[in-house]
């Protein structure tokens, strides 16, 4: 292939997008909601424009290029500051998701819609009582002719008051513990007896949702992979969730590094801690130039990158003075920045997975619950 030729193709594509005012901003891995319409109509083109699922089988939509392609898209969007999908629930977590583990039918149904623009999705995984310790879920799915009857209870479902569909994790058997007797769903949420009331967050927004299941009749040919085994499936779309940034977020990096070196000013003590942020994003930096790696590189990269943001965000509300009391982008970014401390797996996980993993340190102890 001619990457060299591909990338000045996709240079030309945003840049006209740009100008004719149809790209969207770039907004990181939750779409904001008032920005719905535009990033579905952004969706759209990018389809119509041939650059939509670049490394997705043509027969679904895609274009049957290699990641590489993919690769040379995201770093372009990066630069352009612009969003390089819809969402990550759809275009990357529910998308890779169906085309590894889905059955004809189902990659035939989902894939198409969604690259295009049409299906929007949503991510209903976490629980009030099982965000970090997902395994610890207790929505339940009992299987009753054709259908799965599913009740229960979802949270922090970004998009969710927009969504089509959604990828739902659900107890199938309630005689196994933690992470077995777990299956993943591909939900309509049209279907009577889903409830989704957004969540009101500190900067005024409601990204987020909690989802209430009632006796939610789900069909079976909407069961993805077997039954029972949808932590194998979760654990795939997980390591997709934490490592789909690549070059991009390397680019994004290196941007914030550049304006943290113009912030230096007459105060030595906060000298010093820009100082020391420096030294940390360029550590992140290096270790996002490593070609090696799986779930604990992503672990790592999702660690250091979010703690990195909030302390940033930290500094840079500490560099403001009292303008920081001031609504506004500065302001609404450092209201927003302890929550990426918790999505995507929180960071205390992120160290367990490090601990254990990479390092070799004993399992971390798990209390035993007193029987009753």
């Amino acid at each position: 292939m001619d990457y060299a030729g591909f990338q000045e193709l996709v240079v030309q594509f945003l840049r006209q997008s740009v100008a004719d005012e149809v790209a969207c901003p770039a907004y990181g891995a939750i779409l904001p909601p008032q920005m719905h319409r535009q990033a579905r109509r952004w969706q759209k083109a990018i389809f119509e424009g041939g650059f939509a699922g670049l490394h997705w089988p043509s027969e679904y939509g895609g274009q049957g290029l290699d990641r590489a392609a993919t690769g040379i898209w995201s770093e372009e969007c990066a630069r352009a500051q612009v969003s390089p999908y819809l969402n990550l629930q759809g275009l990357v977590l529910a998308g890779e998701a169906i085309q590894r583990t889905g059955t004809e039918e189902q990659k035939n149904r989902f894939l198409r819609p969604t690259l295009s623009g049409e299906m929007l999705w949503c991510q209903l995984f976490s629980e009030p009582d099982a965000g970090s310790d997902l395994a610890s879920l207790t929505t339940s799915a009992t299987k009753d002719g054709e259908n799965y009857v599913v009740s229960g209870q979802k949270v922090w479902t970004s998009n969710g008051q927009h969504a089509q569909f959604g990828i739902l994790l659900a107890r199938t058997d309630p005689d196994q513990r933690s992470h077995r007797g777990i299956s993943f769903f591909l939900l309509d949420m049209t279907s009577p007896g889903v409830d989704v009331r957004p969540v009101r967050q500190m900067t005024g927004e409601a990204e987020f949702c909690e989802v209430f299941l009632q006796d939610v009749l789900v069909p079976t040919d909407c069961l993805l992979g077997p039954e029972n085994e949808g932590w194998r499936v979760t654990m795939e779309v997980l390591l997709d969730e934490r490592g789909s940034s690549g070059s991009a977020s390397l680019i994004n990096l290196e941007r914030r590094l550049s304006k943290l070196g113009s912030l230096r000013g007459g105060n030595p003590v906060l000298n010093d801690e820009l100082m020391k942020l420096m030294v940390r994003g360029h550590a992140l930096r290096a270790m996002l130039l490593r070609s090696d790696g799986g779930l604990e590189k992503a672990s790592a990269a999702k660690l250091m990158r979010t703690e990195f943001e909030f302390d940033v965000a930290s500094l840079e509300t500490s560099l403001r003075g009292a303008d920081a009391m001031l609504a506004g982008l500065q302001t609404d970014r450092f209201l927003y920045s302890p929550g990426m401390k918790v999505a995507g797996g929180t960071s205390e996980i992120q160290r367990n997975i490090i601990g254990e993993r990479v390092l070799g340190l004993p399992r971390e102890p798990r209390p035993q619950m007193p029987s009753s």
